[in-house]
């Protein structure tokens, strides 16, 4: 039978789904069936976390890899814990030394942009603090993938070919080894088409027998020096050796009478936070739909440019979290938001391609996980012979030593990934993600209010036409997003572009728990190959 796997003339709908003993919702099919597979084997949460993430690493390598760095809010025995397993810049990277390579900005792709992975790290501290199977166990599914292929899903084609198509414009031998793994055919693979891994599965293995100690101080890291030595890149074994995820305290706004946690910075979760924050502080939604878009596309700006100027390594960053979330300095930048679109400025609160998945068991724990090799397929730089493929998340750094996000040894970079939680009265209601660069707050915004104000069971809250600002009065929006919304905001101001399709606008998974009486209740993206199963 012929048919075309990306051509899809009828509008589907996808109705919320139920569980009770468990529920794994991610962005592609056999990653959560991954998960599901630990849950009956008597898995918890955190434990399907780390097997749907070690499965999403080959069955969705065009967004994360062994190279990812990683992100998680875990929910345990009725408290929330946060994990940054971001890494650093490696002690060669200064600015002189990049500028010296003949560059004036860190280059979106080879070896330059790479810092110290933290995805197979983050998966061992993991287990080691909440795991309740062998850590082994965890990674058995995703090897079993590796090994044997899996049929490549279609917006996973679609992304394959773009990164095709994107380090084919490089005449570097550093690339080749991208191409030796990822398009051994010479095309990238097409729907349907079985693709595998055998190095990537002996890496995988390797990790499941050390507890992720080859990847940092053993074979892998080996393999990764003399990479990047023999074609000069920063990046070394004693980079890799020293480097341990940080366990960090969630950061928190009010809305709505929800907490809405996020990890701290270098992530760029606290954006989300300013933006919800000015809202509440702005008073009950509008009862017109124009304004009430109006004022979350105002505040997400807002909160935006002052992101994208503070936020960075937490050590580094020099107003603080407090500042920046007081109630102050969130109701005056509010009060800037007025009938017409902004062109957002930052403002001043110091006084005197990724990958996301949602897991629950029947005990109440849940778990917000993502990972990422930041623009696809990331660097575009593949281990030879392991099927690692590095993350590219030096790309935000600057070379201006004045800027707040400068590129330094050792520093963590302003990151986009960003895992969501949702307590009420100290009771997890569950975990939350739109993953997508710099789409990732903004999605965070439009599935809180989705849900918070526009009263949207998660399915649907994750179904609505989104939004996506870009710069000054510029907003994006999907094909599909109304046309009447979108003139009436164009009349408020804003610069409305649609765009052709819904790559650039997030894919997300919400999970939440019916505190009474433990009911699962999920919703999972239908802007990719995405699956929520219940148990």
């Amino acid at each position: 039978m012929q048919f075309d796997a990306h051509y899809y003339p009828s509008p589907s709908r996808r109705m919320t789904t139920f569980g009770r003993r468990g529920m794994v919702a991610t962005s592609q099919a056999l990653g959560a069936e991954a998960g599901m597979q630990i849950l009956r084997q008597g898995g918890n949460a955190v434990d399907a976390a780390i097997a749907t993430a070690a499965a999403l690493t080959v069955v969705e390598p065009t967004s994360n890899g062994l190279g990812s760095d990683a992100f998680a809010i875990v929910w345990m025995n009725g408290e929330l814990h946060g994990l940054n397993a971001s890494g650093p810049a490696p002690q060669a990277a200064t600015i002189e030394a990049v500028k010296a390579l003949g560059h004036e900005a860190v280059p979106e792709h080879g070896l330059i942009p790479v810092t110290v992975p933290g995805a197979p790290a983050a998966w061992a501290t993991l287990s080691e603090r909440f795991g309740r199977l062998p850590f082994a166990d965890l990674l058995a599914p995703a090897i079993t993938l590796a090994e044997e292929g899996f049929p490549v899903s279609p917006l996973i084609n679609q992304l394959w070919e773009e990164a095709f198509d994107t380090y084919s414009r490089y005449d570097d031998e550093a690339f080749q080894p991208w191409f030796g793994t990822f398009a051994p055919g010479g095309h990238a693979p097409r729907p349907g088409e079985m693709w595998s891994s055998p190095d990537h599965a002996h890496s995988l293995r390797l990790i499941a027998e050390t507890r992720a100690g080859a990847f940092y101080d053993g074979e892998l890291a080996d393999r990764i020096d003399a990479f990047f030595r023999e074609h000069g890149g920063l990046l070394r074994r004693e980079d890799l050796a020293v480097f341990t995820p940080e366990w960090v305290e969630p950061i928190s706004t009010r809305y709505r009478e929800h907490d809405i946690w996020e990890i701290p910075p270098n992530g760029c979760g606290l954006i989300a936070l300013q933006a919800l924050g000015m809202l509440e502080h702005l008073g009950e939604e509008a009862r017109d739909p124009v304004e009430t878009l109006h004022r979350r596309i105002e505040a997400t700006k807002l909160a935006y440019v002052d992101g994208l100027h503070h936020i960075t390594d937490g050590d580094a960053m020099r107003p603080s979290v407090e500042q920046m979330l007081a109630d102050p300095y969130l109701k005056g930048r509010a009060a800037m938001i007025g009938e017409q679109a902004l062109d957002p400025v930052h403002g001043n609160p110091i006084t005197g391609g990724t990958v996301y998945l949602a897991t629950a068991d029947a005990e109440g724990n849940m778990v917000s996980f993502i990972q990422s090799n930041f623009k696809g397929f990331g660097s575009g730089i593949v281990i030879p012979g392991t099927g690692i493929s590095l993350q590219n998340r030096g790309w935000s750094f600057k070379l201006d030593e004045r800027h707040a996000n400068a590129l330094a040894p050792g520093k963590r970079t302003y990151h986009t990934i960003i895992p969501g939680f949702i307590t009420r009265n100290g009771q997890a209601v569950g975990p939350f993600g739109v993953m997508g660069g710099f789409m990732q707050p903004q999605g965070h915004v439009q599935v809180i209010t989705g849900m918070l104000d526009d009263a949207l069971n998660p399915q649907a809250a994750l179904d609505m036409p989104r939004w996506k600002w870009t710069t000054g009065r510029t907003v994006e929006v999907e094909p599909h997003f109304p046309d009447h919304l979108a003139q009436a905001l164009a009349r408020r101001g804003h610069h409305i572009v649609k765009l052709a399709d819904s790559v650039s606008f997030g894919r997300g998974q919400i999970i939440v728990r019916d505190a009474e009486t433990g009911v699962l209740c999920g919703g999972t993206e239908p802007r990719t190959d995405a699956a929520v199963l219940p148990w």
